[in-house]
């Protein structure tokens, strides 16, 4: 009665010796083919030795020396220690990269001011010719956009000629200056867009004719035609040389070209940054600076970053896509004499941007060439000229051709200060109408000159000349349209203004006919008339368009006072054109940092001029005159008006603006007599300013909210407006330059800030460049050191006015105003108070400096006054608008802490803090902690924390404080450890908070803010408050030494406690590994469904309570449980690397004291605490890295060797961070891994594809070493548990605990070097409690060996030989208990080569070697059976091996592969640990598969087997009585019952031991089983499996299962009703194997399940597939059909495969009982398929002769069961006559109408094809012919009477469905089917009408009645009853 076995396996004492699978199995291993195996001689006939396979024959590992020397445990453990104390990184945080997204503390440093530069390109000019060269010609470059409709750039004018054509215009170019020989320019574009063009015009020297006529050689004549060509092109250049010699200076138009920059600014990225485009206003100069030179010119894309992908040019291609490029233009665009203007430009450009209309119609036909290099500017240019043409350095003097700086002229306004001085202004003739003047008038120019005075010789030399010639001229002359009475002009003439402009200064324009043709005696120039502009008026420089008149005669004296269009009537007379119309448009524009073209500002400046000049009033001010008395009302008017200046200029201006608001705030004036206070007006201004900054979109902010450039001005600007001690005399040292920024010298940042610090405003140029504009800048020095208008940018002049001798100082009138502040100026004051606060300090700073305080006491610093102000301050922000400045409030302290008394500030944080929570305006609990973990966080990040809060015990070993403060001098006297309880250390006592204030606010936050509900942000931002400071101090270079880190540590010890509490709340980094060992079992389904919370065994633990499977009876969810706030992983690791990093610093003696003094409570939770960190620090590596590393070999042998060298990764990672050149090198990179191995190819990515190699092999480096020296950590704690635990009395328990943790960091990836420790922990926990770890730990020491056996398959020998020592000594110190031994190794083995994907059997055959060789070397235990035991138990192993090995062959073959599982579970029949391990092996591989209905039977069948010997345990009402209670989920869980005699008892020693021989253990099996049965769509069978689990909860009473269980009923109940027949079940096949080939396959039937909808070509293809690869494809061949294979016919060197559909089959009465669609498709045994033929051996032949065979297969199991195909254990065929077959084919027909007529909701399709197939008229083979065959005539053989008649009656019932059919789908019918109704409503009647004859003929014999039957009493009973009825009838009537 033993269960049949298709492997048998004995076992002695609990094994007895294996029978081995396969026979052949050896040959395979030792010479195993390169194809595929297929598994025969499955029978197992030939027995072989337990160890088949000789373990003997292989060579053992190295094995540990002293393994087996006796050694006590306490120098065993002290050795460990010794051994993990060596190479140790001393910085924990630096392996801890964290990006902190809550850094408040950082403020960023404001960019240096700087001057605005966009997106630099460089072009440079490399030719212009023309096919034919007769002439010079001139080009100038401009950019412009189209869709702004915007020249955006000024010009750039060069000059390609030959020397030849040079020589033309020698008279007229009197000399050459380098800077007008430039051929490249450096154009800067702010806002890049696909509509710039650069567009190049060319002219040429006058001549006389039209454009066209000029150009009319170029089109006609071509170089090489010859004699008669080089003939004309030598008349044409004499022509052209004497034009050039009388006409040299004047120019005409001539072509021009357009060139896209589309390109360069890459548009896609433009149109997703546009909203960056629009905000970029203002944020070119305040982005934060990280590095780099501050002072030097950095394009945009370095000066500011918006966004990740700011608008630069490498984020445009002009820098990482784009190249320099050569752009070569070939034909060009001639000009047009009437369309020369900007307007006419841009109509062109955006023409040419539409179509090429503009193409066809003016381009030259003749080939011109123009080649630019466009490139990307660099950084630094060598030989530059700035706009100004000032040299720019580096600048070579050698170098002849410069390149030239472009001023733009932005599209929208640039928000940046000046910080250069420029003062140009460009002059735009635009036309000119003389169309009524005289005819002399045609070829008209415009002479153009910058006066100073009214003479000739007043004309200044300081127009900008144009190419190959003079750097500066005195006069220009614009282009002539030849013949035009009414020219346009394109010109632009650039001038340098004088810094100083007078009344005198204007542009005089003369206006000139030009005569082309030369006349005897007669002029070129024939004057036409005069204009003029003057610069200023009312003092202000004139800018814009005007329309000016001409004069025709000479102008009168004086005329330069008056604007032309307003000049006082003259005698004579002056004649005008036009009657004094304006006739002469204009456009002059100013760029300038000199005047600020803004009223108010004008005003401003021209009144704080007068106070500090000596001046003359009344003065003007734009319109108006100011006397004195009237002065002080003006000034104060224009303090108030000051911010509604436009928003441009008021930045531009805004250093100059606030400096001279400070000096006003803080100087009295005497004025008129009386003292004018201007401190409340000029503070009120200040902060309108800022509110303006603030609130102007346009401007940039940083992360706290400051506006940059206010930023900016504080940090570099600001200095303290007091007057100088010793007044220079007048005009005296001012002399000398005082440059607050070096303009053009690009110096160093630090060069650059300490100047900035120093100095005043601005110097307008570096006086140190020498050239030709040193006349330029002595006039510049000349006027800073007279007196002079307000508006000059800046400079060293000292104020000249009368002062009271009482100066407040400035931090105190700062102070002052901010408290007596009322309404909106308060308001908007403690709104922005940031800007205040930090102008506060940095005057408190200078003043301390300045005024020599830095070595007085801090309390005598500053006035008591001041101080109250400071309180009055702080008081404001608590009461009123905390929440909002709460962080310019904490760095406003921070600041004071280095200034000002310590006491002092720590009161002011005290009380803030206080009152702070008691805030009526702050309720809400989570924005208060917040707010006071972000204040605490910034103080908490000065520099002398430490010393601020007493951290060290004496002051000698204190780090050097660079400022001491009077409390840290008297630090001396703080308590030392000896004096305190050292387990109050670990806690926050109020003694802590009062000796360490700021740690312990910190710590009180911490703790508020852990207890939050529902939080994450908030805890996040604590911890991450502390993980910040502890980083500090880790990394901190004043705390490296060991002594002082110990005092750190122990000024965070109450960290412990609090991390200690907080342990229900930390988030389980095991929660979604399903890896052994890590217990997850038998956690509530809430753990598992939620968030990853701490499951219910570590809150058992934490309680005390070791949960252990057998004893205990009560659930665990039943248990009271507490809803924590659960932190987040992110959150839970900070906390961690604290936690670790206190564990790592503190003193170890204390902490060892300290966990001898803890209850065992206390002890579980910090060992809780330690498994929660093994996971939470596991490596994880990059799957980039793991892919570049493998690619290849000889990297990866290298890596090897690099890892197995003993020596410490810390002395090679450090090395390395000080040589930075190694990380380019590929293969020494690797070496830094030093002793560092990651085990595991399987890890979790994270995408790092951006990243190098290098970078790569860093962060692995990086994160290994983290690894590793966490688990390290970790491990040293364990042993000063397990040490200390010596002593106690709970050592039972503390010993799981401990084993927990220790398995737990062996199921993690981990690196050799943690390796080759833990597993001496592990020896040595063996050695010390040997005895009690399988007693009491069996769970644990399951999982130990699972972890251990696991590292013996390890490739790397160093942990295969720790590993075999470690499992050795495991056995050999519970020799006592050996059995139990034997059944967890052997288990764990069992489940290890069923799961670990990167298992390897043959190097743990060579590890089950090594245990081998250490039992035969073990002379202590020779005497014992132990040695002989383990060779037993060993050879047992190498069996399941066996096993494993060809469970590999088989990987391809799932069906091959299950089939083997299922043989292996079969063997282990009679050891039910085994089996359910098996049974679990094969669920995880059909769940791999998606095979989810099929696992979930696995996991059924393994329930059955628990309740099988539960039952024998416990006689519970509520327990499933054995397998019997699993028949309604499936018939086959009746092989689980243990009926046999020899089978095991359930309390035998080490039998059904394992965690899931428990009721818990039941429960989460079966509900395993219900969520696959669920995935898989069985619904009905998780009811059956939850009958099961409900009573078993409700015994427990465990309602919070019991909701979910209904749940999950519930939504079962709801999927069957919502899905009904749409559920897909499995497709059934039947597959034969036949040949030799199979082995005992041959001859083998199957039926495979396979997935819904498999059509018959995808399994065939598979099979095929599959075996051809076994055997060849050639020699594997599918049978086509289903007709009974005849093996004579075969091949009998081929395999051959038949596989044919088959569908379930029912008899008539299983129908009754099969009634849904689910149970005709569950627990299926038998299946049929039909094969067709014909008696003369054709499949098919005509109907009378067609005969069909119907098989009916029956399986040994039941589908669906624990494999995917099961074999046939019996055959029955039925054949068909061709009536037979017939009748079945109309029935079949008869029911597809059925269904098709009462389908609900009704298909009209799917009607009208069955429809169309039962009537149509051309239907081969249809009813009526199946009619004129077999019911034509009644049959001659009786015996076919009766299927004669079933046909006619089916025939019958089938013409009465096709009318209702027709009836139907006339109801159903559209109007346009109307007639296709009527077509099969003719076919149906006709159909009908053929059939009547046949349908009613009856065959006479049926209906004669075969004998009388004599029953008249039941006639008479009949006709009785109804004449009874009747006469009632009539009775009643």
């Amino acid at each position: 009665n033993a269960v049949p076995l298709e492997r048998e396996i004995f076992f002695w004492s609990h094994f007895r010796p294996t029978i081995s699978l396969l026979h052949k199995m050896g040959l395979f291993l030792q010479a195993r083919p390169r194809h595929l195996n297929v598994l025969c001689d499955v029978s197992g006939k030939v027995p072989l030795t337990a160890c088949g396979f000789d373990l003997r024959s292989l060579q053992p590992d190295q094995r540990l020396e002293n393994l087996l020397r006796q050694v006590s445990a306490e120098d065993f453990e002290k050795q460990n220690e010794e051994a993990r104390r060596t190479n140790r990184h001393a910085e924990l945080f630096a392996l801890y990269p964290s990006v902190d997204e809550d850094a408040v503390e950082i403020r960023p440093v404001p960019e240096c001011p700087k001057e605005h530069l966009g997106n630099r390109i460089l072009v440079k000019v490399l030719t212009l010719k023309f096919e034919i060269e007769i002439e010079p010609l001139f080009a100038s470059i401009a950019l412009y956009d189209v869709k702004e409709r915007k020249k955006i750039s000024e010009n750039f004018h060069c000059d390609l000629n030959s020397d030849q054509f040079k020589g033309f215009l020698r008279a007229h170019t009197p000399s050459v200056a380098p800077s007008s020989q430039a051929k490249s320019a450096v154009f800067s574009v702010t806002y890049p867009s696909s509509d710039i063009y650069l567009v190049v015009k060319i002219e040429k020297v006058l001549q006389q004719g039209e454009i066209g006529d000029c150009a009319e050689p170029y089109m006609v004549i071509k170089e090489g035609d010859g004699g008669k060509s080089k003939e004309k092109i030598e008349k044409l250049k004499l022509q052209a040389e004497s034009f050039c010699q009388r006409l040299g200076k004047y120019r005409m138009p001539f072509a021009w070209a357009p060139i896209s920059l589309t390109s360069f600014f890459n548009v896609s990225t433009l149109e997703r940054e546009v909203t960056d485009v629009e905000s970029m206003v203002g944020k070119i100069s305040t982005a934060v600076g990280r590095g780099g030179s501050v002072g030097e010119r950095r394009t945009l894309s370095q000066s500011r970053r918006l966004s990740e992908r700011a608008l630069s040019l490498e984020e445009n291609g002009v820098g990482s896509n784009y190249k320099t490029t050569t752009m070569t233009v070939n034909s060009f665009f001639k000009q047009e004499g009437d369309r020369l203007s900007d307007e006419d430009l841009f109509k062109f450009l955006a023409d040419y941007k539409r179509s090429s209309s503009l193409q066809r119609r003016s381009r030259f036909p003749s080939l011109g060439l123009l080649r630019l290099e466009i490139s990307p500017a660099p950084e630094i240019i060598n030989c530059s000229l700035t706009p100004e043409m000032l040299p720019v350095k580096p600048f070579p003097e050698n170098r002849t051709r410069p390149h030239k700086e472009i001023l733009e002229f932005p599209i929208r306004e640039v928000y940046v200060p000046h910080t250069v001085y420029r003062n140009l202004l460009y002059v735009y003739p635009q036309r000119l109408n003389f169309a009524n003047k005289l005819a002399s008038a045609r070829n008209i120019t415009i002479k153009i000159q910058f006066m100073c005075g009214e003479d000739a010789s007043n004309a200044m030399p300081v127009i900008f000349g144009k190419s190959n010639g003079p750097e500066f001229l005195q006069e220009v002359y614009t282009a002539i349209t030849y013949h035009n009475k009414s020219p346009d002009f394109y010109e632009e003439v650039k001038i340098k203004l004088p810094a100083k402009l007078t009344v005198n200064h204007h542009l005089l324009f003369t206006f000139y006919h030009i005569s082309c043709q030369q006349k005897q005696g007669a002029s070129v120039e024939s004057l036409l008339g005069y204009s003029w502009l003057p610069i200023l008026l009312n003092e202000r420089l004139q800018t814009g368009s005007y329309c000016l008149p001409v004069a025709l005669e000479k102008l009168p004296p004086n005329y330069s006072m008056h604007s032309a269009e307003k000049v006082p009537l003259q005698n004579p007379p002056i004649k005008w054109a036009e009657g004094h119309k304006g006739v002469f448009n204009i456009e002059v524009q100013a760029v300038s940092s000199v005047h600020t073209q803004d009223n108010h500002l004008e005003k401003f400046f021209t009144l704080c001029h007068s106070l500090e000049s000596q001046v003359t009033f009344p003065i003007r001010v734009l319109d108006q005159k100011i006397s004195e008395t009237s002065l002080e009302h003006e000034l104060k008017l224009s303090l108030i008006c000051l911010n509604s200046s436009r928003l441009e200029p008021l930045v531009l201006f805004l250093h100059l603006v606030l400096d001279k608001l400070f000096q006003l705030s803080v100087q009295p004036m005497v004025i008129a007599g009386q003292t004018a206070n201007f401190s409340q007006f000029a503070f009120e201004s200040v902060v309108a300013i800022a509110n303006s900054l603030h609130n102007s979109k346009d401007l940039a902010k940083d992360q706290h909210g400051r506006n940059c450039l206010l930023a900016s001005y504080v940090h570099y600007v600001f200095r303290l407006p007091e007057p100088p001690r010793d007044p220079p005399k007048s005009g005296g040292a001012a002399t000398l330059p005082d440059p607050r920024y070096h303009t053009y010298g690009r110096t160093s940042a630090a060069a650059v800030s300490s100047k900035l610090l120093q100095a005043r405003v601005m110097s307008s140029s570096n006086p140190d460049l020498a050239g030709t504009h040193c006349a330029a800048d002595e006039e510049v020095k000349n006027i800073m050191s007279s007196k002079r208008r307000g508006v000059c940018v800046g400079s060293t002049c000292h104020l000249r006015l009368v002062f009271v001798l009482v100066v407040q100082h400035f931090h105190e009138e700062l102070a002052l105003q901010m408290v007596v502040s009322t309404g909106m100026v308060r308001e908007t004051v403690f709104k922005y108070a940031w800007f205040f606060f930090e102008l506060l300090v940095k005057s408190m700073a200078q003043y301390v400096h300045n005024m020599d305080k830095r070595d007085n006491f801090r309390r005598t610093r500053f006035s008591d006054r001041f101080k109250d102000d400071i309180t009055t301050i702080v008081n404001v922000v608590t009461s009123e608008t905390a929440e909002k400045i709460n962080i310019s409030l904490a760095f406003f302290l921070y600041d004071l802490l280095s200034l000002m008394d310590r006491g002092f500030v720590f009161n002011l944080i005290k009380h803030y803090c206080n009152q702070v929570s008691l805030s009526a305006k702050l309720t809400n609990l989570p924005t208060l902690i917040s707010m006071r973990l972000e204040f605490l966080r910034i103080l908490c990040s000065h520099e002398h924390y430490l010393n601020l809060n007493l951290f060290f015990m004496n002051s000698d070993t204190a780090p050097a404080s660079p400022c001491p403060s009077i409390s840290s001098q008297n630090s001396s006297s703080c308590s030392s450890f000896q004096d305190q309880k050292i387990a109050s250390m670990f806690d926050l006592t109020p003694e802590y908070r009062q000796q360490h204030f700021l740690t312990g606010l910190l710590f009180t936050e911490l703790v508020a803010a852990l207890d939050a509900e529902g939080l994450h942000p908030l805890q996040r931002k604590a911890v991450s408050a502390i993980h910040s400071l502890l980083s500090s101090h880790d990394l901190d270079p004043r705390c490296v030494k060991p002594e002082v880190k110990v005092k750190i540590a122990a000024l965070y010890l109450p960290l412990v406690g609090i991390i200690l509490d907080a342990l229900p709340q930390l988030y389980d980094f095991t929660g979604n590994d399903a890896s052994v060992g890590k217990n997850r079992a038998n956690g509530s389904d809430e753990d598992q469904e939620g968030t990853s919370a701490i499951n219910q065994n570590v809150a058992l633990a934490i309680a005390g309570n070791n949960f252990t499977s057998k004893t205990s009876g009560t659930m665990l969810s039943s248990l009271p449980y507490k809803q924590y706030n659960m932190l987040n992983a992110d959150t839970t690791r900070n906390l961690m690397i604290c936690f670790l990093w206190i564990m790592k610093n503190a003193d170890q003696s204390l902490i060892k004291k300290w966990i001898a003094d803890l209850p065992s409570m206390q002890l579980n939770r910090i060992l809780d605490l330690l498994f929660i960190c093994v996971s939470c620090f596991e490596y994880k590596v990059s799957a980039r890295w793991l892919s570049l590393t493998a690619k290849s070999r000889d990297v990866k042998a290298r890596l090897e060797e690099a890892l197995l060298r003993g020596e410490g990764a810390r002395g090679e990672m450090m090395r390395r961070c000080r040589a930075p050149g190694v990380l380019a090198l590929p293969v020494p990179a690797f070496r830094l891994n030093e002793n560092l191995r990651w085990r595991k190819e399987q890890t979790h990515w994270r995408q790092a594809n951006e990243k190098t190699k290098a970078e790569l092999d860093q962060e692995a480096l990086i994160s290994g070493n983290l690894a590793t020296e966490a688990n390290l950590i970790i491990l040293d704690m364990q042993e000063n548990i397990i040490q200390a635990s010596s002593a106690l009395d709970c050592k039972d328990s503390l010993l799981g605990g401990v084993l927990r943790v220790l398995v737990n960091s062996l199921s993690c990836d981990q690196s050799t070097t943690y390796l080759t420790h833990c597993f001496a922990t592990l020896r040595a926990l063996i050695a010390k409690f040997g005895d009690l770890l399988f007693e009491e730990e069996v769970e644990q020491c399951a999982d130990l060996c699972q972890r251990v056996l696991h590292h013996c398959s390890s490739s790397m020998d160093v942990t295969r030989s720790q590993a075999c020592a470690t499992l050795y000594l495991l056995m050999r110190f519970s020799f006592g208990n050996f059995a139990r031994v034997k059944m967890q190794v052997t288990m764990s083995l069992a489940s290890l080569v069923g799961k670990a994907p990167d298992f390897n059997e043959e190097y743990l055959r060579r590890s089950l070697r090594t245990i081998l060789a250490y039992a035969e070397e073990d002379t202590a235990m020779q005497a014992t059976p132990f040695p002989t035991q383990v060779e037993e138990l060993l050879c047992n192993l190498n069996s399941i091996l066996y096993d494993t090995v060809k469970m590999r062959e088989f990987q391809e073959d799932p069906e091959m592969l299950m089939d083997l599982m299922y043989r292996i579970a079969k063997s282990y029949q009679t050891s039910p640990d085994l089996r359910l391990t098996w049974l679990q092996n094969m669920a995880e591989k059909h769940t791999k598969k998606k095979c989810y209905t099929e696992a979930a039977m696995c996991l059924v069948h393994a329930a059955a087997l628990v309740a099988e010997y539960l039952s024998m345990l416990e006689d519970h009402s509520y327990l499933p009585v054995g397998s019997v209670s699993f028949q309604n989920i499936s018939s086959n869980v009746l092989e689980e019952s243990a009926v046999s005699d020899d089978t095991l008892s359930p309390d035998e020693d080490g039998v059904c031991s394992g965690r899931y021989f428990t009721e818990s253990g039941l429960v989460g099996l079966l509900e395993h089983a219900a969520e696959l049965f669920s995935t898989g769509g069985l619904y009905e069978t998780v009811n059956e499996v939850y009958k099961l689990v409900i009573p078993i909860l409700e015994a427990h009473r465990d309602f919070r299962k019991l909701t979910s269980t209904h749940d999950k009923l519930q939504k079962a109940f709801d999927s069957i009703i919502s899905k009904g027949h749409k559920r897909m079940f499995g497709t059934y096949f039947r597959v034969g194997f036949y040949g030799s080939k199979f082995g005992d396959l041959d001859e083998q039937e199957f039926i495979y399940k396979e997935p819904a909808i498999t059509k018959l070509p995808e399994i065939s293809h598979r099979l095929e597939g599959f075996y051809g690869q076994c055997f060849g494809e050639e020699f594997v061949e599918v049978i086509k059909d289903s007709a009974p294979v005849d093996k004579t016919k075969l091949d009998p060197n081929k395999a051959y495969i038949q596989i044919t559909f088959v569908e379930p089959y029912f008899d008539e009465y299983e129908m009754k009982d099969r009634v849904t669609y689910f149970e005709k498709n569950f627990n299926l045994r038998r299946f049929m398929y039909t094969t067709p033929f014909t008696l003369e051996g054709r499949p098919r032949g005509e109907l009378h002769e067609q005969y069909r065979r119907n098989t009916v297969l029956t399986t040994m199991h039941a589908f669906p069961y624990i494999k995917t195909r099961i074999s046939v254990i019996q055959k029955e065929e039925f054949v068909l006559t061709p009536i037979e077959v017939a009748i079945e084919d109309m029935k079949k027909k008869t029911l597809q109408l059925a269904v098709a007529i009462h389908q609900e909701p009704p298909d009209a399709k799917m009607l009208q094809m069955v429809l169309q197939g039962s009537v149509g008229a051309t239907v081969n083979q249809g009813p009526l012919e199946v009619a004129q065959v077999f019911l034509a005539e009644i049959p001659a053989d009786p015996k076919l009477y009766r299927h004669h008649n079933k046909l006619r009656l089916c025939f019958k019932e089938f013409i009465m469905r096709c009318g209702e059919a027709v009836e139907k789908n006339k109801r159903l019918i559209t109007a346009d089917q109307r007639e296709y109704q009527q077509e099969l409503k003719k076919n149906y009647h006709k159909l009908k009408e053929n059939l009547r004859p046949m349908i009613e003929r009856k065959i006479p014999e049926l209906y004669k009645p075969i004998f009388r039957v004599e029953s008249h009493k039941r006639d008479s009973f009949h006709r009785s009853s109804f004449r009874k009825c009747e006469t009632q009838l009539s009775q009643g009537s």
